[in-house]
């Protein structure tokens, strides 16, 4: 072989290692995000060719394979990754650098450079700012649950302890293995204490509203769309993750709900004075403000986040009364998978800023916590009715969104 031959054959082979350490990089970034698996192995899959690289890839919440080269002669990465809560401003990012590398306007050290830029980027919202967003959604979630004023003024405060909860164990690995079974159980209490202050009070309301972030509604729903897209082994990974923080949550809520006769009539069973019409639309206004922060998205996205969450929720009320609430889920899903779709395409953002946030107005959380908590009170029947209901309104947003993206196919990996 010619030194010329040899020359390029050391170059292209430089090439292609440096495209696969991008590759690789990228993998872990999207991860980080928050993007599901099936969309992971989406966006790598169309990128890899264009970068003149042969891959194969496997994404689960826990690990990332990627196999490059020939299948006869291919070399695999095993990528170890802990699973991520959804951080819409670094997906969009990301997804600015995979479009830009796709179009050849960005090279890739410089891609490389960016993905690690995103990656130790500070926290756009602080500590403080946190738990607000905490407090607010909690108190917008006891509103639309149907409560007083009393059970959003505790369902506040029970949601600013959550996140203090929260912003603790993020900085201790093993306060996070805990984090559920100690926050869960620790707003039932609190929303027994409270009830002290403001009586009559319904505190499993005011609990559940205050834990609403950390319900894996959304999670459950990413799991049912990996499975019906056949990523079998992430989606079933996933759907055990969820099992057990529903577990979690409802053993803690059961555990402090044991604390109300403490209170005696302090504790009641339904809201004693029902807020008026009004209050509604004011938290359906103030909800994506929360969202915004509580998904990490960048302030400007608040617009989009608001008009989907109105959709969704609007549909769901509108649909679910004259046809039932399984076909409201379904066609709010379908709508707001619509609206992602369309900002995709339009605004070349990904999908997930307006369909992740609008989820957490639709997705059936409270009924997995209240169904764990009917089991372990005992009441066997109305907690497996409860569960089975979850997962077939869960199964009608995943259906919903799929639907979506065949009719509107968003034209980009994520």
């Amino acid at each position: 072989m010619s030194q010329t031959g040899a020359g390029r054959t050391a170059e292209s082979t430089a090439a292609a290692r440096t495209a696969e350490r991008f590759l690789l990089r990228l993998a872990r970034g999207l991860h980080e995000s928050g993007a599901p698996s099936h969309r992971i192995e989406e966006a790598m899959a169309i990128l890899a060719p264009r970068l003149g690289v042969e891959g194969r890839f496997f994404s689960t919440p826990t690990s990332i394979f990627v196999s490059f080269g020939a299948e006869e002669e291919s070399r695999t990465t095993l990528l170890r990754v802990e699973p991520s809560g959804v951080d819409l401003e670094r997906m969009v990012r990301v997804d600015e650098v995979i479009a830009e590398v796709g179009e050849g306007r960005l090279g890739l050290a410089a891609a490389t450079a960016s993905l690690d830029a995103v990656a130790t980027a500070p926290p756009r919202y602080g500590a403080a700012l946190t738990i607000a967003a905490f407090a607010l959604a909690a108190a917008t979630v006891a509103r639309f649950l149907g409560g007083g004023w009393h059970e959003v003024a505790v369902g506040a405060l029970v949601g600013a302890q959550t996140g203090v909860f929260a912003i603790l164990a993020a900085r201790r690995r093993a306060a996070a293995r805990v984090f559920e079974w100690i926050a869960s159980f620790a707003a039932a209490a609190a929303a027994v204490g409270w009830a002290i202050v403001f009586s009559p009070l319904v505190p499993a309301m005011s609990a559940v509203a205050g834990l609403i972030v950390l319900l894996p509604g959304l999670t459950l729903t990413v799991a049912l769309t990996e499975l019906a897209t056949r990523h079998l082994v992430s989606g079933t990974a996933r759907l055990a993750g969820a099992g057990l923080t529903f577990l979690a949550i409802g053993f803690g809520l059961a555990l402090g709900a044991r604390l109300e006769p403490l209170v005696g009539a302090a504790a009641v069973a339904s809201p004693v004075s029902p807020l008026p019409g009004w209050t509604e639309a004011l938290a359906l206004a103030l909800t994506p403000c929360a969202l915004t922060v509580l998904f990490r998205a960048r302030p400007k996205d608040v617009f989009v986040i608001a008009f989907a969450g109105a959709v969704a929720y609007g549909t769901q009320r509108f649909a679910g009364g004259v046809a039932g609430p399984e076909i409201g889920m379904l066609v709010a899903a379908f709508a707001v998978g619509l609206v992602g779709n369309l900002h995709a395409r339009f605004n070349h953002r990904p999908a997930a800023v307006a369909v992740v946030p609008s989820l957490i107005l639709l997705v059936p959380g409270s009924l997995g916590v209240r169904s764990v908590a009917a089991l372990v009170a005992k009441d066997v029947v109305p907690g497996i009715e409860a569960l089975f209901t979850l997962v077939v309104l869960a199964a009608a947003l995943a259906a919903g969104i799929l639907l979506a993206n065949f009719v509107v196919p968003p034209r980009r990996a994520l």
